[in-house]
């Protein structure tokens, strides 16, 4: 029933523009405690013969495991009728822990629709981010990105970034982070002059899961105001999780962007309601 909803909500509702979105990351892993510093009781009979094997088991270094963890989604919309539409949206996160210390991640992603046989959306989205110290509360960001969207009339969109994270709430079913970057925008537009500036990126992420790890709830929203100037970019979205098997899952998503200045004809806001399929191992 709760599927056949949803069906039945994405088939009558309308149909907006796809989101040109920043990405929608992985939680970082929850750090287990290092087992060599465990204590277990020894029994007073193998005391001396147990003491050296302890004794070096405490002094030994814990061994790094890499941990490469990824998400793959797929969802979308099709009508018939009076408003013939179709919408695929493939969306993925890639999370790559090189050490204690550093994390590699990346979100692609690639979005296609036609409405009344037109293309709407051809949206493509790459990034490539690096995360020093993110296993500590306070961490540090780079990262670099690339944008093309039909959407928006954008024919090229690169960013380079830096800043800080922090994590306000880290715990097994809850967590909160919040990350704050200067970030330097090229954007190449169709139709307007080409734009340089250089933007303070503000992103609040948080996910929280309920009964047993069946549903997750994630919401991520970013304010990107320019620097000296008024130009003003925002979007967020609400994701609900329920998992099918330990590997899949059904997702639905609710999203809004909004910029402040886009080519003649566009509108400034968009808003999107999709469901679809999630593939997540780690």
């Amino acid at each position: 029933m709760f599927f056949l909803l949803f069906c039945l909500l994405i088939a009558h509702s309308v149909s907006y523009g796809q989101i040109v979105e920043q990405p929608d990351p992985l939680r970082p892993s929850v750090v287990t405690p290092d087992s060599t510093k465990a204590k277990t009781p020894v029994d007073s009979n193998n005391a001396s013969a147990q003491k050296p094997a302890l004794a070096k088991k405490d002094t030994a270094a814990p061994v790094q495991t890499h941990i490469f963890r990824y998400r793959f989604t797929a969802d979308g919309t099709v009508t018939a009728g009076n408003v013939n539409r179709t919408l695929l949206q493939l969306t993925s996160a890639l999370d790559y822990e090189l050490s204690h210390y550093f994390k590699l991640s990346s979100n692609p992603s690639f979005v296609y629709g036609k409405q009344n046989g037109l293309l709407a959306e051809r949206e493509w989205f790459g990034d490539f981010r690096t995360t020093y110290r993110y296993e500590k509360r306070l961490y540090y960001l780079a990262f670099g990105s690339y944008e093309r969207s039909n959407l928006r009339q954008i024919n090229n969109r690169w960013t380079a970034a830096g800043g800080v994270g922090y994590k306000l709430l880290n715990q097994k079913r809850a967590y909160i982070s919040i990350t704050d970057v200067i970030m330097n925008e090229n954007t190449d537009f169709l139709e307007l002059e080409d734009i340089y500036i250089v933007r303070n990126s503000v992103r609040l992420f948080g996910e929280y899961t309920f009964g047993k790890d069946r549903f997750v709830v994630t919401h991520t929203a970013f304010y990107q105001p320019a620097l000296g100037q008024y130009n003003i970019r925002w979007n967020a979205s609400l994701s609900v999780q329920i998992k099918l098997t330990s590997a899949t899952s059904l997702r639905t998503t609710v999203a809004n962007a909004y910029e402040s200045l886009v080519v003649p004809g566009r509108q400034n806001n968009d808003f999107r309601f999709t469901m679809g399929l999630v593939y997540e191992r780690k």
